[in-house]
């Protein structure tokens, strides 16, 4: 039976740069995920007897999202639903399952990076037949709806069981639960040398992988220890759970601290990494170095041939405005595109879509390939590997060699989490009446050549994306660059990104944050950070 259900908007469901964050609480309230997942489907034409694919990183409150979504794709008209057993599905595999099955679409339940439980966070985000996020357009639509619905429809039936790879049939639409690994797994095997890595760890390469007690944990243990053959343990924190063991599962050196000791002492391991609540972010750690996101990125395109995969070469390298510029001199050697984007990884799928780009990254821990269209934390860790097994040398080595070769960005970004919303988007919007008035004027050693608010034009579809994040670039190379984030549930999150490009190899090895010092002085004095926010210091240095 299938009922329609009266009901109320909500005047808060804007979704950010990827998907709708609340807390937990925020989305049981009466009717709450449902007017956003029925708001997504009114937004949608064609669907009518299409597959649609559920799944996310298994935080909780997923399973009752998922038998809500179920029951409402039937309600509307979805002729299959292609779930992840356990309700669990990888970004990256839910974009793959996408693709490979060709879906008209998925809804992907995660909060990414952030901490899950009963208080904390939760998300709903909509993907599209490419595999990739929702672009603007869409997104803008289901915001519409969402504040002006009025009912929703839903199938009255026994939830689907999870557990259980099998098929079941929920009024005219077929559901099936699916392992959440094989296809994913399968991927892999087919992007990079398997044997070569198999070499490698049987030769005595030792790697460790901190899946955080997130999504990545059965992705992990499946391939690193089953397929590659790293011994039992390798994989640590592998079940996921749905409040992460009570950590945040964000993979950077706050939240990770320990594999970062780990790979910091005497008997390191060779190789460490971890990924994110939803699988799509990573952290690279060698013996005794800590690989930037942004680094990573350049050497991974760099490198990328060394894999079977992309062994023809790059079309092109994008990568988000707040990203350092270490890519631009890698795409710059290559003779190919480099594309500079917004921050979301909505805006590199056309890029992908259109040939114009192979290998994209942000510097929030984000790395990925024309693979699927989403970021892909485990995919990061398997090029380097493939990498490391072709090259036969230490992560060190590879980064101190790419230094010397391209010169070295000092980058960091200070994080200001859960400030007050006034109190942030007033310096945001001081620092752009003051943009015109910066250029030229002297700050110690560091004179601003350009100050702007960063806007995209799309080569492709030829949108503009105005209002992306403030820059301020200095004679030299140097950069501030400030955003307000949109992945967070409370308050709000001011980034600030700083960036030094070094090209003396003589002074590759200095401590990033003095390299950094006087440029951070001056961000916080252009921006009055501390006199605007109250704040002292960042919630996180990364």
């Amino acid at each position: 039976m299938i009922k329609t259900v009266s009901t109320n908007p909500y005047g808060d469901q804007k979704p950010g740069t990827s998907g709708l964050r609340k807390k937990v609480p925020v989305f049981q309230q009466k009717n709450y995920a449902e007017n956003f997942i029925q708001s997504i489907f009114d937004s949608l034409e064609g669907f009518e007897g299409q597959t649609l694919v559920i799944g996310g990183d298994g935080r909780y409150y997923n399973r009752e999202v998922i038998q809500k979504a179920i029951k409402m794709a039937a309600a509307n008209g979805f002729g299959r639903v292609l779930v992840g057993r356990g309700g669990i599905l990888s970004t990256p595999a839910a974009s793959n399952i996408i693709r490979k099955y060709k879906a008209f679409g998925g809804i992907v339940l995660s909060a990414s990076h952030n901490p899950g439980g009963p208080t904390e966070d939760f998300g709903i985000k909509y993907n599209v037949g490419n595999g990739g996020p929702a672009p603007e357009k869409v997104t803008d639509a289901i915001f519409a709806r969402t504040k002006v619905i009025d009912s929703y429809r839903i199938a009255e039936v026994a939830d689907v069981n999870l557990d259980l790879e099998s098929s079941h049939q929920v009024e005219n639409m077929t559901v099936t639960v699916i392992d959440p690994v094989a296809d994913y797994a399968e991927l892999m095997e087919s992007l990079f040398d398997f044997g070569a890595i198999r070499k490698l760890i049987a030769g005595g390469f030792r790697v460790v992988f901190d899946a955080m007690s997130a999504v990545t944990g059965p992705y992990a243990k499946e391939i690193i220890e089953k397929r590659l053959g790293a011994p039992k343990g390798s994989v640590m924190n592998f079940i996921p759970l749905p409040d992460f063991g009570g950590h945040h599962p964000d993979p950077n050196l706050v939240h990770a601290r320990a594999l970062y000791e780990t790979m910091m002492a005497p008997d390191a391991p060779d190789f460490g990494a971890a990924s994110d609540g939803d699988g799509d972010r990573n952290l690279i750690i060698g013996k005794g170095i800590f690989v930037t996101p942004s680094d990573s990125l350049a050497m991974l395109a760099a490198n990328a041939h060394l894999a079977p995969g992309y062994a023809k070469g790059l079309a092109g390298i994008a990568r988000s405005m707040p990203t350092s510029g270490a890519a631009d001199r890698v795409a710059e050697k290559l003779g190919i595109g480099l594309y500079e984007t917004p921050t979301g990884w909505k805006f590199f799928g056309n890029l992908l879509d259109e040939g114009l780009a192979t290998i994209c990254g942000e510097e929030s821990a984000g790395t990925g390939s024309n693979h699927v269209r989403e970021k892909d934390g485990l995919w990061a860790v398997l090029l380097w590997l493939n990498i490391l097994a072709v090259r036969k040398e230490s992560a060190l080595d590879i980064a101190r060699k790419h230094w010397a070769t391209y010169g070295r960005n000092y980058y960091s970004r200070h994080d200001y989490e859960e400030v007050d919303s006034d109190a942030a988007n007033s310096l945001i919007t001081a620092l752009r009446d003051k943009l015109a008035t910066l250029p030229g004027k002297s700050f110690g050693a560091l004179t601003v050549e350009n100050a702007d608010d960063f806007s995209y034009n799309d080569p492709v579809d030829k949108s503009v994306s105005k209002n992306q994040g403030i820059r301020i670039l200095f004679k030299g190379g140097s950069r501030v660059v400030y955003r307000l984030s949109g992945t967070g549930t409370s308050g709000a999150t001011l980034r600030v990104y700083i960036e030094r490009f070094e090209a003396d190899s003589a002074r590759h090895d200095l401590d990033t944050q003095a390299a950094l010092g006087d440029l951070i002085t001056v961000a916080d004095e252009i921006a009055e950070i501390k006199k605007r926010t109250g704040r002292d210091a960042p919630s996180v240095i990364t």
